[in-house]
């Protein structure tokens, strides 16, 4: 299979609660493939469609998408920014800058914690492309790495973008399946679909309800790594939700376990008992970008500034060999958790 994106983070998987029992009548189920993994989109039509035609729209939208954000294309245009090594203005789309724009947002809201221009860093620690590195990487080595790192050197005009470093390396990935999500689901609103559940790869955005009535039920997954459990089973309204866990994708060296999320600020993976983090948004691509920025920070710092920023999140801990819960104001208001 090709593989489309370098995967910065782990986006837990959701389980939406309609594949045990029959599709609901009426009920339009469109899947495919999509950024090295799937996508499913369900809508409960408020007129005809014609499955054909919407499939191939939404196709034709992750191809474009691709074409503009894939770190794994290389003649995508961020792959041709990514080699222009230069500081001179480099064109690039509106999409493309939008995408841009949310991440140095969110990585100024969250204090640094993202940062989509740690690949160095990502590929250093053995969580890149070539693997698994033959030792731990020495101080001196990660000081070179954050080198050549930092949203600082990226600067976006109205049309262009400048690389303050020339070698700056921009991976969106931790933010751009989410961005997918969220043109889906325009495109289906912009058709006159308002009931609808989008999924790529566990990012989730919901609006309405299913054919019978009932809230779109969304079940999170337990952060553990020897089996698939559900921890919560939620209702999110018109909302979009995303998780990011670090229990999955990490190495054991010397008795020393290492996450494949790297704090930006130290320059290495996070040490802290933060296993997961839930994230409700009206934005897939906001939610998918602050479950990967809240789980890198920890417990304390990622509550406190989801409080002061109103914003809806579970926290899972590890805690004496047992799982804690920690949920922000917001989303004790937002969401409605049925177990």
């Amino acid at each position: 299979m090709k593989r489309f994106w370098q995967y910065v983070t782990v986006s837990v998987v959701f389980f939406v609660l309609v594949g045990c029992v029959p599709q609901p009548a009426g009920e339009l189920h469109l899947t495919g493939r999509t950024m090295g993994t799937t996508y499913n989109v369900k809508v409960n039509p408020a007129g005809t469609i014609d499955p054909q035609a919407l499939q191939a729209e939404i196709d034709a939208l992750l191809v474009h998408i691709n074409d503009l954000m894939s770190t794994y294309q290389a003649d995508s245009e961020l792959s041709r920014f990514n080699q222009h090594q230069s500081s001179d203005p480099f064109p690039l789309s509106a999409q493309t800058l939008d995408v841009m724009r949310e991440a140095i947002r969110l990585g100024e809201l969250s204090e640094g914690a993202l940062d989509v221009t740690i690949g160095p860093l990502v590929n250093l620690w053995g969580f890149g492309p070539q693997g698994r590195p033959k030792r731990v990487p020495t101080a001196v080595e990660i000081d070179n790495a954050m080198a050549r790192t930092g949203l600082h050197a990226l600067e976006l005009g109205p049309e262009s973008a400048v690389k303050h470093i020339p070698s700056l390396y921009v991976d969106l990935s931790t933010i751009a399946k989410g961005y997918a999500v969220d043109e889906i689901a325009e495109l289906l609103e912009s058709r006159g679909e308002n009931n609808y559940l989008v999924e790529i790869g566990g990012e989730m955005r919901l609006s309405g309800i299913k054919t019978n009535g009932d809230d779109w039920r969304i079940a999170i997954e337990k952060p553990v790594t020897n089996e698939r459990a559900i921890q919560r089973v939620v209702t999110v309204g018109n909302n979009a939700i995303a998780t990011s866990g670090d229990y999955r994708n990490y190495y054991e060296e010397d008795g020393v376990r290492y996450s494949h999320l790297i704090d930006p600020q130290s320059g290495q993976p996070i040490q802290h008992n933060l296993v997961a983090v839930t994230v409700v948004h009206p934005s897939s691509m906001t939610a998918d970008g602050l479950a990967t920025a809240f789980i890198v920070m920890g417990k304390e710092k990622a509550m406190q500034i989801a409080q002061q920023n109103n914003l809806a999140i579970l926290l899972i801990t590890r805690e004496n060999d047992d799982f804690k819960e920690y949920t922000s104001d917001a989303f004790t208001r937002t969401v409605n958790v049925l177990n």
